[in-house]
């Protein structure tokens, strides 16, 4: 990732990282399952909850993420390998499901629905691994004031997204099958399997391990 130049190909770029790191797609199945059977009032606090934590945290890691890495002493790439590693984890739980050892701890119904909220609704299934890597990294390597806002400005941009998203799928969730939902879920497995995959290899790459060949 690179964060020293500022034109329209690196903006987008950020977006669609944010778009994947903080977006709907991984925490939207689980959202719908978590909530299913709630007041539509109580699916709105859930929601509103879940967006607060996952922007809190994405906004402290946009902000201490660099001196984080200098604290503790790890580099972007070691944390790229540890997200994809744990990406890959849960992509596989979402393609095997109730096969998979350990799928009966999955997001369910509980007695306190802001508990689901904060976690793993919040965190880490809407501000999820490539989310944090994304974060750090461009705390740590922004160049320019200029960059640190498109950054900022496009985080902004992926939160209100998913506040549309999540409010519309709140509403039709009730129409919603769940064999649908579970086909939906295992493709955007396979989908973040293969993320999670490429995010450890560029790890990989900026530690020195490997290196992989340009398109």
């Amino acid at each position: 990732m690179d964060f020293d130049s500022i034109n329209a190909t690196s903006v987008f770029d950020i977006f669609l990282l944010m778009l994947i790191g903080i977006g709907p797609k991984l925490a939207l199945v689980p959202f719908l399952k978590a909530t299913a059977g709630m007041p539509n009032s109580t699916k709105r606090v859930v929601l509103g909850k879940m967006l607060i934590t996952a922007g809190t945290v994405a906004a402290i890691l946009l902000l201490l993420g660099g001196f984080l890495s200098r604290l503790l002493h790890f580099s972007t790439g070691a944390l790229s390998i540890a997200s994809g590693m744990i990406l890959f984890i849960t992509a596989i739980r979402m393609v095997f499901g109730r096969d998979f050892p350990g799928a009966d701890r999955d997001v369910g119904p509980v007695e306190d629905p802001m508990q689901l909220a904060i976690v793993p609704l919040g965190v880490p299934y809407l501000l999820n691994p490539v989310g944090i890597v994304v974060l750090v990294t461009a705390s740590a390597e922004a160049e320019s004031i200029g960059y640190f806002a498109v950054v900022v400005l496009m985080l902004v941009a992926v939160l209100a997204l998913d506040v549309v998203v999540f409010r519309w799928a709140t509403r039709v969730s009730e129409h919603l099958v769940e064999n649908r939902m579970l086909v939906i879920e295992m493709v955007f497995g396979f989908l973040l399997a293969a993320l999670a995959i490429q995010l450890a290899l560029n790890g990989l790459e900026d530690v020195g391990a490997i290196h992989l060949r340009g398109e």
